[in-house]
């Protein structure tokens, strides 16, 4: 896992590195710019070495002080613009050394910018405000100029903790080419908007890994990199050593949400999986499946006998299961087994309309809802606008008892304890042919399939949604929900 922090989080990690004298905050500064250097030389080694550094008035200004010195140094042809003084002691003091060298505009114009690498120094984490002119315009001006645009820390008029743009007037035509940040990504490179407008990012090391292992019991959020593949292959043992997942699905022309979650279940190394529907629908669910086992199940009467039978480990419902009172009582019956649930789309429904249902949560249950399925749940928190989406998805799991899987290009995972994952299916991760009728229903399957091997609930969901994407990366475009299952040998063959 990669740690994601706030832009709050990021300064307690400075200012303790500070305050114990290990370093100044001009040293600081000076390694910041140096790795913004090192990155820009390295993205593009043929540049036309002109550059155009816009300084803004407070430590991001003086990180880009400290770059166009740097630049220069290195021979480039280096302007800076700067429409407002340096404001704190660090930036001042990069801002006199700069003024030895070289001059700041007073005025920015297009042909400045043409051709030339624009680095935008000019409010980074540090954002408390919406971004007004002339800053904006002059973002503006550079993207339409044609220039290659890097981002110091985040690109100014993005918000580092929510991912929201917050600028006055027009919104930026396009995102950073590069984004280089420092020790540790920060929350708004992922969540959207903003994590589509990052571009390339590079995370410089300036030095604070101590101060930054010191966060990891304060809700530090967590991007996952590594899908704890020595756990996804199997060991030794039968088919009953690696669970048994039960799917329960709705009637009649409505099985195949469930068949698209059983087959997933099956691919992920579940030992057993077996589809449970009402008598009538057996017909037609054999006629689709073959290595998925099908029992009858009339109603919640009838399910606890067939747990006890099948030696069930995990179950999942929702996909195509349908919300009336049959549907409502099968949910009860399976909250209350007190086995581990994945519940999605029509589960989700369902407690959305009943609180008893919601009090029966509990820490081995994992929630797969979309933003409109959140909306249902927990609409006070969906209203709050102050909030991130991972403020959000902490706050609903906190309140459920159980793991949340808020849904997206940039989903967040957020467990009753502790601080969230982001996954996000960005920049060379980006999956938009997940945007299928059927792709949820797979994603719940496959949790399901890996929680029946006995892992973690919230370790599982992080590891299913970057399986999800893997998958949908196999196939690219064309891709429809039945081949999501099909590319999941291929991807963790991979991972071997």
């Amino acid at each position: 896992m990669v740690e994601i922090l706030t832009s709050a989080q990021m300064r307690a990690v400075e200012v303790g590195a500070i305050d114990s004298g290990r370093v100044t905050g001009l040293e600081l500064m000076e390694r910041a710019g140096a790795g913004v250097v090192a990155a820009i030389t390295a993205q593009w080694p043929e540049a036309e070495r002109r550059a155009v550094v816009l300084c803004g008035p407070g430590n991001n200004g003086g990180d880009g002080y400290v770059i166009a010195r740097l630049l220069h140094a290195r021979g480039w042809q280096v302007r800076l613009w700067a429409p407002t003084s340096a404001m704190t002691p660090d930036a001042a003091a990069n801002a006199v050394r700069w003024a030895e060298i070289g001059p700041t505009l007073s005025e920015l114009e297009p042909t400045d910018l043409t051709g030339a690498i624009v680095v935008d120094a000019l409010f980074g984490t540090g954002l408390g405000r919406p971004v007004g002119a002339p800053f904006i315009d002059a973002l503006a001006m550079a993207q339409k100029s044609g220039a290659r645009l890097v981002a110091v820390d985040i690109l100014s008029g993005l918000c580092a903790d929510t991912g929201r743009i917050r600028t006055e007037g027009a919104a930026l035509p396009r995102g950073a080419d590069l984004t280089v940040t420092f020790q540790a990504a920060k929350r708004g490179h992922y969540l959207l908007p903003a994590g589509g407008l990052t571009g390339a990012l590079h995370v410089v090391d300036i030095g604070l890994g101590a101060e930054l292992a010191a966060l990891s019991g304060e809700d530090v959020a967590l991007a996952p990199s590594n899908p704890m593949a020595a756990r996804l292959h199997k060991g030794a043992g039968h088919k009953f050593s690696h669970g048994h997942a039960l799917v329960l699905a709705g009637g009649v022309g409505r099985g195949g949400a469930a068949r698209l979650a059983a087959r997933s279940a099956l691919r992920a190394g579940a030992g057993l999986v077996t589809l449970a529907c009402p008598p009538a629908a057996l017909i037609e669910n054999a006629a689709r499946l073959d290595a998925v086992m099908l029992r009858p199940l009339r109603d919640a009467a009838a399910l606890p006998a067939l747990l006890k039978e099948m030696r069930i480990s995990t179950i999942c419902l929702g996909p195509g299961l349908g919300f009336g009172a049959r549907e409502a009582s099968l949910l009860d019956a399976t909250l209350r087994s007190g086995l581990p649930l994945v519940l999605d789309a029509d589960a989700l429904t369902l407690i959305a309309q009943d609180a008893g249902l919601r009090t029966l949560l509990h820490p081995d249950c994992v929630l797969t809802p979309h933003e409109g399925e959140f909306r249902r749940l927990w609409p006070a928190l969906a209203a709050d606008t102050s909030l991130s989406k991972c403020d959000r998805a902490v706050k609903a799991a906190r309140d459920a008892g159980a793991v949340v899987l808020l849904k997206g290009a940039d989903t967040v995972i957020a467990a009753p304890e502790g601080g969230p994952v982001i996954h996000a299916a960005l920049g060379e991760r980006a999956a938009p042919e997940l945007a299928t009728a059927g792709s949820g229903d797979v994603l719940a399957g496959l949790i399901a399939g890996l929680m029946a091997r006995g892992l973690p609930p919230a370790e599982v969901a992080a590891t299913g949604a970057w399986l999800h994407v893997e998958a949908a990366r196999q196939i690219g475009p064309g891709l429809i929900a039945e081949d999501l299952p099909e590319a999941l040998p291929a991807v963790l063959r991979a991972l071997r």
